[in-house]
């Protein structure tokens, strides 16, 4: 039967998820639009509720369309809304990306995206980073949520190989030296950086070269993982 109640529970749940800020309690979650769930079919993630449009010919619970535009962010025109829980890794090598304070969950997508693209093994977040599962985190990543791991960390002990931290103009000039060792890029927030203590606990730090200040943490990510990946 297809969904017709502004009252139903699966979309009450979905508005919810929409209105979290950390990770819910149930620890769900929700990804919209088909390339999203194409993208988490292709990883085999099995959705907790699929709601979709009446009529749109997907595979799904049918909703009306105009309640199912009613829940989504995307607006009317959106066909397609899963809900899925939520799923952490530990941090693994050889290649893992560690955030630290990176409050923003747009930039904690992009890098995820970013971490993929260049194959890296995982992505870590230290504390004070934002939900990777929130929405905007997840419409970010562009699907890569669902393809790498992702792992939450309390200290820099606990990642894998040589931990690099980014720090503007400290240590060494970044650069790819085509090592295969294990390691881990330590990326923090724009304007805070890692912070003494991060530092201090980091094996080493190096440098993007740049004329400005400092760039955000998603450009930051993406610049260092071409960096240490490409061949020298």
């Amino acid at each position: 039967m297809t969904i017709t109640s502004p009252h139903n529970a699966k979309l009450k749940e979905v508005r919810a998820l929409h209105r979290r800020r950390e990770r819910d309690d149930r620890g769900r979650f929700v990804a919209e639009g088909e390339d999203l769930l194409a993208a988490a079919d292709a990883a085999g993630w099995v959705p907790v509720h699929r709601l979709v449009a009446e009529g749109s010919g997907l595979a799904g619970e049918e909703v009306d369309p105009d309640l199912l535009g009613g829940v989504s962010t995307l607006g009317s025109g959106s066909r397609v809304v899963g809900v899925y829980e939520t799923r952490w890794a530990q941090p693994v090598g050889p290649l893992c990306v560690a955030l630290w304070g990176v409050g923003d969950p747009g930039n904690v997508g992009a890098v995820i995206r970013s971490a993929l693209a260049f194959g890296a093994s995982s992505v870590a977040l230290g504390p004070n980073c934002a939900d990777p599962y929130s929405p905007k985190a997840v419409r970010a990543s562009m699907g890569a949520i669902f393809t790498l791991p992702v792992a939450r960390v309390a200290s820099i002990d606990e990642l894998p190989g040589e931990t690099i931290g980014l720090a503007a103009r400290a240590g060494d000039e970044l650069r790819g030296d085509g090592a295969t060792a294990e390691r881990t890029l330590v990326i923090g927030a724009e304007r805070t950086g890692l912070g003494e203590d991060v530092e201090q606990a980091c094996d080493r730090l190096a440098h993007i070269p740049i004329s400005s200040e400092s760039l955000n943490a998603a450009m930051a990510a993406t610049i260092a993982l071409y960096e240490v990946t490409r061949r020298p």
